[in-house]
Formats: C-alpha cells, structure tokens, sequence
C-alpha cells in the first residue's frame, strides 16, 4: 500500500468489501458502508449489547497483510 489511500478487503467468510488502511500492526482502521454493515452477522448486538468489530473481517485483514495485499499507511504525519 502507497500513501494514506484506504484499501478494499473482503471478508473470507461473508463477502462483504470494506476499506482499511493499517497504520501500525496494532492500529487498523475500517470505513464499513451502512450495506456492509446490515449484512454483517457479527456485527449489531450479540444480546449483551453491540458487537465492536467483526472477528472474520480481523482474520481477512491479518491475511491480507501476509499476502502482502495490505500494507502500513507511509503517510508522512503518520511517521513523525
């Protein structure tokens, strides 16, 4: 991944597309469409309350970043 752009991962067990950009290996951060979010089972309430990420789309962006198909944001302010 080149600059700050977000990049689209697809969930391995829904389909659903989202755009991530990693930041470090810690930091992810996930623009999900209203769509995407209607169609996910893991998000929503899982009776306790909302769900705040979605575990299957955590394994598509850990694989993605091994495929080396999602890298770390190279933005400039990011690095300082």
């Amino acid at each position: 991944m080149s600059g700050s752009a977000m990049d689209a991962v697809i969930c391995q067990a829904c389909g659903n597309r989202v755009a991530v950009v990693k930041f470090s290996p810690a930091h992810t951060s996930v623009q999900w469409t209203a769509a995407a979010v209607g169609q996910c089972s893991e998000l929503g309430s899982n009776g306790d309350g909302p769900v705040p990420g979605c575990a299957a789309l955590r394994r598509s962006i850990d694989n993605a970043v091994i495929a080396g198909a999602l890298g770390l944001s190279t933005r400039e302010e990011d690095l300082l």
